[in-house]
């Protein structure tokens, strides 16, 4: 499909409320499939739709298993705690700490708008929190324990 440009830190879209997908289509599709392009190529592990410009409730994400898509993700349970460094594509070239919890259990919708339940740890737990986050305007410098540095690992989320 095609690369979008991805908003960086700044940018006011970022710290907008997205709104809730309220049927299926091409368009729809075709953002989705934009952003896991997207996100392939700026080698993310997760997108959320503000950070290509759309004011939607859509977040792709691929920890190493392969694409998750989720559409209007709520987050049902969390527990534990990890803490560790993070990194957004919004945020080009930096890194934070941050704690998280280290267990999610999530509802969305698929790209086929099927419902279904999604629970994670480690990374991927780290993943739908960050991703979910955006859909609210908030970006993880937020939540970032100490001050931003420059980005020492592979892979921003």
């Amino acid at each position: 499909m095609a690369i979008r440009k991805i908003r960086e830190i700044g940018d006011d879209i970022l710290r907008k409320k997205s709104k809730p997908v309220k049927e299926n289509s091409k368009k729809i599709q075709d953002l989705i499939e934009d952003m896991l392009d997207t996100m392939y190529e700026a080698n993310g592990v997760g997108l959320a739709a503000p950070q290509v410009g759309i004011l939607k409730r859509i977040v792709v994400m691929d920890v190493g298993d392969g694409p998750i898509v989720m559409i209007n993700p709520e987050i049902l349970e969390v527990s534990g705690e990890q803490t560790g460094d993070e990194g957004c594509l919004s945020v080009p070239g930096k890194s934070g700490v941050v704690t998280r919890p280290d267990y999610v259990k999530a509802k969305a919708l698929d790209a086929d708008f099927n419902e279904y339940i999604i629970e994670g740890e480690e990374l991927l737990a780290r993943c739908i929190c960050h991703e979910t986050d955006h859909l609210d305007g908030i970006l993880y410098v937020d939540k970032v324990d100490g001050n931003l540095r420059e980005a020492t690992f592979e892979g921003e989320e």
